[in-house]
This record gives structure tokens, C-alpha cells and sequence, in this order.
């Protein structure tokens, strides 16, 4: 579609920019679309721009390539943008927004996305990406920003509410973990289940499930079978190394309904999560993590010094070009799992809550699928979050270190309450070159 421009933001990454631009390369509805890729690295920004270019020729592809550092010259004319972008040097910052909450005995399970190291994270985060979407909504208001970068929710919640025009979707594939378990917990094709997932980013459960062609309500034998399956499966290979779920099998015994991600990422919400989740598995999963994107990294710069950069643009498993594609087609078709404003989607959270659902796609953008109340007592797990996500945002939004040691009081991941202070002036202290409150 000639007239369709789609920016990468975040190009640079490479492993991120290429997949996103071989997901694009192989789509016909896009077919004749500029993408403008856009990073603040110009060695890596070329590379990628190289990479794309070379695909494009080696296929006599009918898109168009371009590359800039100037997000302003990027976003002229643009119908979507799809954002990944991280401050780093990352898994610095991440061993930082870990170990130090640990120091001050916080029992966060991960640091990425909640607790006091999820905060920090946010902190450094957020202000570039509510920068990028000023000039969004300066430049091209009413292109769809589409987002992956963490802390989804605490990203997209800032952004709704300074912008509340833009149209802002998130993503996130923390949903494979259902889409490998089901099948083996109930002995049914992924295909033939009907799944109502909903809750927040990395804090989703499976809350309606049926099968496509009884009709029969599957949440029992979720439950009852999921649960002897769980208690095997968490000494497994994979759950010690990829698929902790400790804290999994805990929600789905004690609260009844399955939660559709692993400990290290539905833990990080919760005071109580350390108890009960696989910490060996959350620890392999950083690691095994860390190495595989050094590993990933080593391969794409040498590909790329034999001229064989072409190979890296192959289509990714994302979300954000069907999703694209269906805006344009005016597709109609149903997304799993997004990431939205709720809106009164779950009617028993707060409106402006970033939350996780099913949607349609058309023409019209997406649609969050009204799931009702949430079930009781998870609902109780959620608000919990939705307080201390309400605070991290004020903190962020008005610039303020009251909000920060509010949030940090709200939140059971930080429980030694008369260190909120110390702590607080020793990660600005360390991070006073990305942070300022005042």
C-alpha cells in the first residue's frame, strides 16, 4: 500500500528493528509501504538500514527504506509507529533495579516491571518515550502508537494520560506460555479453544475458556487438571530454566484460574510472590536471557561483516503488523491479547487502567472485548498494582519525589517502610544523570 508509512522506533536494536521489518517485507497489504526506521545509534541505525536494503534488492521487494537519526524528519507523514526502545546500558540498569531493593530487604521477585526496581525502571523510561509521543501528536496526531517496550502498563498509562488523544496500543507475547501449556493440560488443540485472557501486562489470567466446538466450559478442568499437571511440570526442564511456575501453580490451586505468564513476571506485583515462586527458574530465565541476546547480538555483527545482512530480515512471531495489517484491511479479526485503556473493558478496575484483553481489529483501530467483572479475590492482586502503577505515573508526570515515597508506601514490595528515604537517595544518587525528582 503506497501510501502507508510505518516508523521503527528503537531500529537500532537490530534484533527487534529486523524482525518488525521482515514481518512487514513479507506482507502483501503493505505491499509499496515506506519504513522509516529511527534510532539515536547512527552505526547500528546503519547497519539496519543496510540490512533492509539488502533484502529488499536480493527480493526485488516493492517497499521503500529509509533512516534517520532526526525523530522529527521520521515521523513526518506517518501512519503507525511501533516503539522499542530501552535506556541503557539494559542489563546494567536491571542488575541495579534488583540488587539494590534487595539491599533495603524488599522480597521483589524480578525488578523489570514491578516493585521498587520496576519504579527506577520506569523512572528512566518513560520521560524519553512521553518526548517521543510530543512529537507524535505535533507531527502526525493521527498515526496508532504501537508499544513494547516495559513497563507496558506504566508506560502506556503516562502516555494516556498527557496525551489522551493518541492512539496507543501495547504488546506483549507473555500469552505463549498458555498457548504451550493448554494443549498438554487439557489435550485439545491450541485452535479449538476459546480463551477470554485478561488482566494487566504480565499479570493476566485465563478468566473464560471454552471449546470451539462443544461449547463446554473448560475453566474446571483448567483448574482441576492444570493443577496436577503444574505440580509435575515445575521440577521440568523447562519450568527450571525458561518457565518458572511455581507462583503459576499457586495462583491457579489457590485463586482458581490460570495465570497466562511465569513467576518472574506475574511475581513481581506481589509482596508474598517470593514464597512460593521458583527462584532458581527466575534467576535461569535472566540469565539464559542475558546470554541469549549478547549470543543473538555476536551473530547479527558478524552476518553483517560478510555481507550478509539480508539473512537477519526474516518475519518475527509479534503481533504489531497483523495488527497493522487488519487496520488496514479493515479485517474485523480478533487479537488474543492487547493492551489498552480500559474504558470499562473490566468493569471492577479503574477507567483509565492500562489493561490486558482480547480486541477486534478493523478500520476503526481496536476494540477491547468487554470482559466484565474480574473475578474475586485476583481482583484484589490487580488494584493493589493499579494503586502503586497510579503513584509511579504521578511520581513520573509532575516530576515528584512525594509520589515516589508514596508509591514506595503503597507497594507490599517494599516493606521496610522507614527505609523508603534511604533508599530512594541512594538510587538517584546512582541514576542522577537519568532522574531527576524534586
Amino acid at each position: 500500500m503506497a501510501s502507508t508509512k510505518i516508523v521503527i522506533i528503537g531500529a537500532g536494536s537490530l534484533q527487534f528493528g529486523l524482525g518488525t521489518c521482515g514481518s512487514i517485507f513479507a506482507s502483501k497489504v503493505l505491499e509499496g509501504a515506506t519504513v522509516s526506521l529511527h534510532d539515536i545509534n547512527a552505526i547500528n541505525l546503519e547497519y539496519a538500514q543496510e540490512a533492509c536494503q539488502a533484502k529488499i534488492d536480493r527480493n526485488n521487494l516493492n517497499f521503500t527504506v529509509e533512516a534517520t537519526t532526526d525523530r522529527k524528519e521520521a515521523l513526518k507523514d506517518a501512519n503507525f509507529i511501533v516503539n522499542s526502545i530501552e535506556v541503557g546500558p539494559r542489563f546494567y540498569w536491571w542488575d541495579l533495579d534488583k540488587k539494590i531493593p534487595w539491599k533495603y530487604h524488599s522480597p521483589q521477585v524480578f525488578g523489570e516491571n514491578g516493585g521498587p526496581g520496576g519504579m527506577f525502571h520506569s523512572l528512566r523510561v518513560v520521560p524519553p518515550i512521553l518526548d517521543i509521543c510530543e512529537d507524535i501528536n505535533e507531527i502526525c496526531p493521527d498515526a496508532t502508537f504501537i508499544n513494547y517496550s516495559n513497563p507496558m502498563h506504566r508506560i502506556l498509562l503516562a502516555v494516556n494520560r498527557k496525551f489522551p488523544n493518541l492512539k496507543i496500543i501495547g504488546l506483549c507475547h507473555e500469552i505463549a506460555l498458555a498457548e504451550h501449556l493448554l494443549p498438554k493440560i487439557l489435550k485439545v488443540p491450541f485452535e479449538k479453544l476459546d480463551l477470554w485472557c485478561g488482566g494487566l501486562n504480565h499479570m493476566g489470567a485465563i478468566i473464560k475458556a471454552r471449546h470451539k466446538d462443544t461449547n463446554e466450559d473448560l475453566i474446571p478442568k483448567i483448574h482441576q487438571r492444570g493443577v496436577k499437571f503444574l505440580r509435575r511440570w515445575r521440577w521440568s526442564i523447562p519450568s527450571r530454566l525458561l518457565h518458572p511456575v511455581g507462583l503459576t501453580l499457586y495462583i491457579l490451586e489457590h485463586f482458581g484460574y490460570l495465570p497466562y505468564t511465569n513467576d518472574s513476571h506475574y511475581g513481581e506485583y506481589i509482596g508474598w510472590a517470593r514464597e512460593v515462586s521458583n527462584m532458581r527458574g527466575v534467576k535461569n530465565f535472566f540469565n539464559i536471557y542475558r546470554m541469549y541476546i549478547n549470543f543473538n547480538w555476536r551473530r547479527i555483527k558478524r552476518l553483517i561483516r560478510r555481507n550478509k545482512s539480508y539473512k537477519l530480515v526474516k518475519p518475527d512471531h509479534e503481533r504489531a503488523v497483523p495488527i497493522i495489517e487488519g487496520i488496514i484491511s479493515d479485517s474485523n479479526h480478533q487479537e488474543i491479547s492487547v493492551n489498552l485503556p480500559n474504558k470499562g473493558i473490566i468493569t471492577n478496575l479503574p477507567e483509565d487502567l492500562i489493561i490486558e484483553c482480547p480486541a477486534i481489529v478493523n478500520k476503526s483501530g481496536l476494540r477491547g472485548i468487554p470482559l466484565g467483572e474480574y473475578p474475586e479475590p485476583l481482583v484484589d492482586l490487580l488494584r493493589e498494582e493499579a494503586n502503586v502503577q497510579d503513584l509511579v505515573v504521578k511520581a513520573i508526570l509532575n516530576n515528584s519525589r512525594d509520589y515516589a515515597v508514596q508509591a514506595l508506601q503503597a507497594d507490599s514490595n517494599f516493606p521496610r517502610k522507614h527505609l523508603i528515604n534511604q533508599f530512594l537517595d541512594e538510587m538517584l544518587e546512582l541514576q542522577k544523570d537519568w532522574i531527576k525528582l524534586e
